[in-house]
């Protein structure tokens, strides 16, 4: 079979300038990369310091649209992707002027990273900064029933964590974005991976390598530590509304159609959207692709929609 031949012709280019794949396993390289640059004319956000959970460290997290203005409006707590083991806390683009648009205030997680800091740790942290809003919310100008959590990648992973334990200690939320979602640390370990996913961006043995730093044990173990692998959580139920998006590449395909047929077989209000020949990560690494514009517009306007427009 000809090289990237089963991807989206609009996708391939982008992926040669990328790389076609990523290796974690060394953590100075990989946290070296360069990310995705960011489009000029964006108001940078602030950094601020937020408390963490009792007996914890502090929360470094990036927030956008800090000022409140007249009313109450939404907001948005996000995590970035990285494989649990790099990435940083820049504001998507498309969320960044979303937010300048509709006035949402981000709060974008810079949270502790594995393998110096294995779960819970990066999921206190994003707990700490949604409590941060809610704690805040009258000072910031949010309503507490319009926030909302989002990721990318492991990022997604961290929000479908953090909706977790948001239902199991009774914290309002009102939507999770979760797009192309690492759930299952079994997928390329002790779960096979569907054929014809992960050839691209990130790998089997790059996804046992993640979640095994995280877990601080072997991708696939059994047991693995309360709340940490989503998947692997038996009761979904009353968990709030989902955007799960990915493409049929993605070594994350088949994780992220069960995880989102469970949640609508437990009752939670999901939209699942799959793209066609796109590979992890498709949506930030080739966006001009058509594929990758409609995508964007989909879950952008999901989310939209449960926030609000003002």
């Amino acid at each position: 079979m000809p090289l990237y031949s089963d991807i989206d012709p609009e996708m391939v280019e982008s992926l040669r300038r990328f790389g076609p794949m990523v290796d974690p396993s060394d953590l100075m390289a990989f946290r070296s990369r360069p990310s995705v640059p960011q489009p000029l004319g964006l108001d940078a956000p602030a950094q601020r310091t937020t408390p963490g959970l009792p007996g914890e460290p502090a929360v470094n997290v990036r927030v956008l649209n800090e000022a409140p203005r007249e009313g109450k409006r939404a907001a948005l707590v996000w995590m970035h992707g990285g494989g649990f083991v790099g990435g940083d806390a820049d504001i998507p683009s498309l969320i960044h002027m979303a937010a300048q648009q509709h006035d949402w205030l981000v709060v974008s997680v810079d949270y502790r990273l594995a393998p110096e800091a294995r779960f819970p740790a990066a999921l206190h942290d994003n707990y700490a900064a949604l409590c941060w809003v809610h704690d805040n919310a009258e000072q910031l100008g949010v309503d507490p029933q319009r926030v909302a959590i989002g990721g990318t990648s492991a990022g997604a992973g961290h929000a479908a964590m953090l909706a977790i334990a948001a239902r199991d200690r009774g914290m309002p939320l009102a939507f999770q974005l979760l797009i192309c979602p690492a759930l299952d640390d079994r997928t390329g370990s002790t779960g096979p991976a569907r054929p014809g996913t992960g050839k691209y961006v990130w790998t089997a043995q790059a996804n046992r390598f993640g979640w095994s730093a995280l877990l601080g044990q072997p991708a696939g173990t059994d047991p693995v530590p309360p709340g940490s692998v989503p998947a692997r959580v038996e009761n979904i139920a009353r968990l709030a509304p989902a955007f799960i998006g990915v493409g049929t590449l993605d070594l994350f395909f088949q994780e992220s159609v069960d995880y989102a047929t469970r949640l609508a077989a437990a009752g939670v209000a999901v939209q699942l959207e799959v793209v066609p020949a796109a590979y992890h990560g498709f949506e930030r690494l080739a966006p001009e692709a058509l594929s990758s514009q409609r995508f964007n517009v989909r879950w952008l306007s999901a989310l939209t929609r449960a926030l609000g427009k003002t």
